[in-house]
C-alpha cells in the first residue's frame, strides 16, 4: 500500500512532528485492517474506491466523535494526494468526500484567580526536585500557553535567561520566541539547580525530566496537570491543552491583541486564534446579566 514511503515522505519531506507521524500511520493501519477484514482483500490503492471511505467513515462514526472521524478522513486525503503526485493511482477516491459536520464547542478552561492562587500556595507544591518540577509545568503551560509537546521538546538551552524568553519548536518545525515573566524565570532557575544537585546518571538535557532524570513523556505530562487541577476544577476536562486555552482567554480578556495571542500560539491561521473570542464574549454576557437592572 505504499504506506512506508507516505510515512517516510510527511517524516523528512513535510517535517510533521513524531506525535503526528504516529497518528498518520494509526489512521492509515486502521484503515487497512478494516479493508481486508472479514473478506474484502485490497492488494493496491488503486483498488481502493470512494465507497470503501464512505463505509469506512461510517463504521467509524458508531464509536467516534465527529472530529476524531475528520481527523482521520484529513489522513486519507493526504495519503492519497501523495499517491496521486507519486503516479501510484490515478484518480483520487477521497478528492469528493464530505467531512461530516461537528457541532463547536467552546475552548474549556479555568478560572485563572483560582489558578493563580493555587500557584501562589506554597502548600500546594513541594520544595523537593518534584515538586518544584511539578509546578514548573504548571506555570509554563498556563504562563506560555505552549503545547503538551512542545513542552515535552523543550531543551535547557531553549531558555534565554538573559532575554526571558523560551525558543519553541511548534507543528510543521516552525521555532517561535516566547516572553517569560519574572516568577516564572525565577522558578526555572531554581528547577535548574535542584535538577543539577540530584545528580542523575543520565544527564538529560531535555528541561522537564522524570523523577529517575529520564525525559518527560505526554502521559507523565498530562497526569500531573489533571491531578493539580483537580484541587481547583470539578470539570471532566483537565489536560495541558486546557492551560493553553486558559492562557489565550486570560490574554483575550485583559485586552490582548488577537494577532499577537496568535503569534504567541503558534497558529497558523487567525481562525484558529478566533474562537477565544467567543469565551470572551460568554463573560460579558455573564457580566451584564449579573449587573444591568434589565438584564
Amino acid at each position: 500500500m505504499f504506506l512506508e514511503r507516505f510515512i517516510q515522505y510527511i517524516q523528512y519531506e513535510k517535517r510533521y512532528s513524531p506525535h503526528t507521524v504516529s497518528a498518520y500511520q494509526s489512521d492509515l493501519d486502521q484503515f487497512f485492517k478494516f479493508l481486508n477484514y472479514p473478506e474484502e482483500i485490497i492488494g493496491h490503492p488503486s483498488e481502493i474506491t470512494y465507497h470503501n471511505i464512505r463505509n469506512w467513515m461510517v463504521h467509524l462514526m458508531e464509536d467516534h466523535t465527529t472530529r476524531s472521524v475528520n481527523r482521520k478522513l484529513a489522513t486519507l486525503r493526504k495519503y492519497f494526494k501523495f499517491l496521486l503526485r507519486e503516479g501510484l493511482i490515478e484518480s483520487n477516491p477521497a478528492s469528493k468526500l464530505q467531512s461530516p459536520k461537528t457541532v463547536k464547542h467552546l475552548p474549556i478552561v479555568v478560572e485563572d484567580e483560582k489558578l493563580s492562587a493555587m500557584l501562589n500556595d506554597a502548600k500546594t507544591f513541594g520544595d523537593d526536585f518534584e515538586g518544584v518540577r511539578d509546578k514548573l509545568i504548571v506555570e509554563i503551560l498556563f504562563g506560555t500557553g505552549i503545547r503538551l509537546a512542545e513542552l515535552v521538546g523543550l531543551k535547557e538551552e531553549d531558555i534565554d535567561f538573559h532575554n526571558a524568553t523560551i525558543k519553541v519548536l511548534g507543528k510543521r518545525n516552525k521555532e517561535r520566541i516566547i516572553p517569560i515573566n519574572h516568577e516564572l524565570k525565577q522558578l526555572l532557575l531554581r528547577y535548574n539547580d535542584l535538577k543539577k544537585s540530584e545528580n542523575f546518571h543520565n544527564n538529560s538535557l531535555t528541561l522537564i525530566v522524570t523523577n529517575k532524570g529520564t525525559e518527560a513523556y505526554p502521559k507523565f505530562i498530562y497526569l500531573i496537570v489533571q491531578r493539580y487541577l483537580s484541587y481547583i476544577s470539578t470539570q471532566d476536562k483537565k489536560s495541558p491543552h486546557v492551560l493553553r486555552h486558559t492562557f489565550a482567554t486570560s490574554l483575550l480578556n485583559r485586552g490582548a491583541d488577537l494577532n499577537a495571542i496568535k503569534e504567541l500560539l503558534g497558529h497558523a491561521n487567525l481562525s484558529a486564534t478566533q474562537v477565544y473570542t467567543h469565551n470572551s464574549v460568554e463573560r460579558l454576557k455573564s457580566i451584564y446579566k449579573q449587573a444591568h437592572p434589565k438584564a
